[in-house]
């Protein structure tokens, strides 16, 4: 029997159902090798949502529990919870644009990490780093970043310097991974996805952690702006601890979100993320957490979610050499 097609309670060395991480920030013991460089944030910057690493909040506290996912521990944390695999995203807030250790991590572990770097949209060498990404490296997919207006757009997501980063993911079947925040949600960038989503048919693009809906809204933000992006056959959605951390925050039943979620963009177009390196926690508490708000599906969408979605986008999808 295949992994893809394993029961969702079978396990390897533990009891957890068969999982795949879409989501997790790899961080390096190694500060020799790969030196930190930490984003800075403004003074009048917005404090972060409880749970998130350098706010202590949520669950956790005025201590919350932050684990350093370095690779030798993330292995082992990912064997005991039955994860075969996982999407190693880079973390812009400590390493900024230099995708080292995801790279050499994922090189390093083929069968078991997919790359994502993170790139400047507007830089004019990104799309030619990808060229070369794709050459030297396994490479599933891009998260590009440019900077954000007062009123919350980015005119990024579809600049002229943007689509040429973009055309390289269209001609090597790439997924481009966004997380795309502003007033509202990601609900105001929605009409602009869509269009790339038409654009570049080849690119399986990935929203990260549900686009943020306003959780406390009707439907749970996921509303008419978002029913629009179901039609898309191309886009796919994060479902990870920063939700979580949110729906526990606002006290709204996680269950019932996941619930509309699927509902709304299918199983096949839902998948799990840990969020571990930047959400707060355990690996194993975010295992479980997630195990729980599935409740209201059904054990073949527990399936999808939890593990055939994920891989099938990352590891299918991306551009392996």
């Amino acid at each position: 029997m295949s992994q893809a097609n394993q029961d969702p309670t079978a396990s390897g060395s533990s009891s957890r159902p068969l999982l795949f991480d879409s989501h997790a920030h790899l961080v390096a013991d190694d500060q020799t090798r790969y030196p930190r460089n930490p984003m800075k944030r403004a003074a009048d910057a917005p404090p972060r949502m409880p749970g998130v690493i350098g706010t202590p909040g949520g669950q956790h506290g005025p201590n919350p529990i932050n684990e350093v996912p370095d690779v030798a521990r993330m292995l082992v944390w990912m064997k005991e919870e039955n994860v075969d695999g996982a999407v190693a995203v880079q973390k812009r807030m400590i390493y900024r644009f230099d995708n080292s250790y995801i790279l050499d991590s994922s090189d390093a572990h083929p069968d078991i990490f997919s790359a994502v770097v993170i790139l400047d949209a507007e830089d004019e060498t990104t799309p030619g780093l990808v060229r070369s990404y794709i050459e030297k490296n396994g490479l599933a997919g891009v998260r590009l970043f440019g900077s954000r207006q007062p009123d919350g757009s980015m005119p990024w997501l579809n600049s002229p310097q943007a689509l040429k980063t973009w055309e390289v993911a269209e001609e090597f079947g790439l997924i481009i991974d966004l997380e795309v925040l502003a007033v509202g949600g990601g609900g105001p960038s929605v009409p602009t996805i869509i269009e790339l989503a038409r654009r570049y048919p080849n690119v399986r693009i990935v929203l990260d952690h549900l686009l943020e809906p306003e959780a406390t809204e009707e439907q749970f933000g996921l509303d008419e702006r978002f029913e629009k992006l179901a039609h898309e056959k191309n886009i796919f959605f994060k479902f990870t601890s920063i939700n979580l951390d949110e729906y526990r925050e606002a006290g709204v039943p996680a269950e019932q979100v996941l619930r509309r979620a699927v509902d709304l963009f299918s199983a096949d177009h839902v998948m799990w993320g840990s969020d571990i390196g930047t959400s707060s926690g355990t690996y194993k508490e975010m295992v479980q957490r997630m195990i729980d708000a599935s409740v209201l599906l059904t054990e073949e969408e527990k399936r999808k979610v939890w593990h055939d979605t994920g891989k099938r986008v990352f590891v299918k999808g991306g551009h392996r050499r």
